[in-house]
């Protein structure tokens, strides 16, 4: 059994146990002879539920309109990508060069090769992580817009195929959180199929980004500064 159904039903055992005390424990009022009811209490009817899941976002960015949005975004990057990358290399490239100077170099030279090494790595750590926000915040915009005109095309599905309830499985800040689901109830790969299918936008080169939802790219892990050179003991 799924852990978090368990969890609920041994919580509700427990609701259930203590109402049960509570009602018996109390004090006990003093009998009273009460009028019949005019008419016996109407039951209320139980309405047969039929419920979807869905990943909203995902489903967002695996549309063929949302795909081609972030292949613009990867395009957009890629300048600065390659920039970040070349950096990076000319950092490697002098921490090496300075290790294998071993003990040929002034102090002063050794000093000022650190100084400018480190210059480097504050201006690729600072630069990967403006790239980073920035491409955060053109890609929430650009699948905000494909997530705002998906909004129709799910409610006219869950409508008419007779669904009472739809979740986004999601799992934002906020959001309802999925405790346990029947397989087969999840409808997002028909639902970015219908909306294809309405919005007349062409599927994207094979070479399109993966349909798992898109992560920001990070630079590679700032370079290592090098040891500081050992100082050889006077004679």
């Amino acid at each position: 059994m799924n852990r978090n159904v368990a969890l609920a039903s041994a919580l509700a055992a427990a609701l259930t146990t203590a109402a049960g005390m509570a009602q018996t424990s109390g004090p006990q009022a003093p009998a009273a002879s009460a009028p019949a009811p005019a008419s016996a209490p109407v039951a209320p009817q139980a309405i047969p539920a039929k419920i979807a899941i869905i990943e909203y976002e995902q489903v967002a960015a695996s549309t063929n309109e949302g795909q081609r949005s972030l292949q613009e975004l990867q395009k957009k990057y890629e300048p600065k990508k390659t920039q970040l990358e070349a950096l990076g290399a000319e950092i490697d490239s002098l921490q090496k060069q300075l290790q294998a100077s071993g003990s040929t170099l002034s102090e002063t030279d050794h000093a000022s090769r650190l100084r400018a090494i480190d210059t480097k790595q504050k201006q690729y750590q600072r630069d990967g992580e403006d790239a980073t926000n920035a491409f955060n915040s053109d890609m929430q915009e650009a699948l905000g817009k494909v997530a705002q005109k998906l909004g129709p095309t799910v409610v006219q599905y869950v409508e008419k195929n007779g669904y009472t309830m739809l979740f986004d499985n999601t799992g934002q800040q906020g959001g309802m959180t999925l405790m346990w689901s029947v397989p087969g109830t999840d409808i997002s790969q028909a639902v970015i199929d219908a909306y294809n299918a309405s919005s007349g936008v062409a599927a994207p080169p094979p070479s399109a980004p993966s349909a798992t939802r898109p992560r920001a790219t990070t630079p590679a892990p700032r370079p290592a500064a090098p040891a500081p050179r050992p100082v050889a003991p006077k004679q």
